[in-house]
């Protein structure tokens, strides 16, 4: 629960705060690497959300196929029983 109190002030932002955010991060990278970074971010949001339901996808056609029914596996005659059998001397 200490993220969701964590991103709490988000809702209460006002319109002169997100000004000066913006202004602060223009001032930090500058107004060219801008468009850059948001540029980044959004393929990293991207690739994120595609491998999330790439996931999800494989874990809901697993959870639908039926279980495969293992057969048995046959051991071969152990080596005591082939001395217990009579040999002829």
């Amino acid at each position: 629960m200490e993220t969701a109190y964590s991103l709490a002030f988000i809702q209460n932002l006002n319109w002169t705060e997100v000004v000066v955010i913006l202004i602060v991060f223009i001032l930090l990278f500058g107004a060219k690497k801008l468009p850059e970074l948001a540029r980044g971010v959004g393929k990293s949001i991207k690739e994120f959300k595609k491998a999330t339901s790439t996931i999800e996808e494989d874990i809901r056609t697993a959870m639908d196929e039926e279980p495969e029914v293992k057969k048995p596996i046959e051991t071969p005659q152990s080596t005591e029983s082939q001395e217990k059998t009579p040999s002829g001397s």
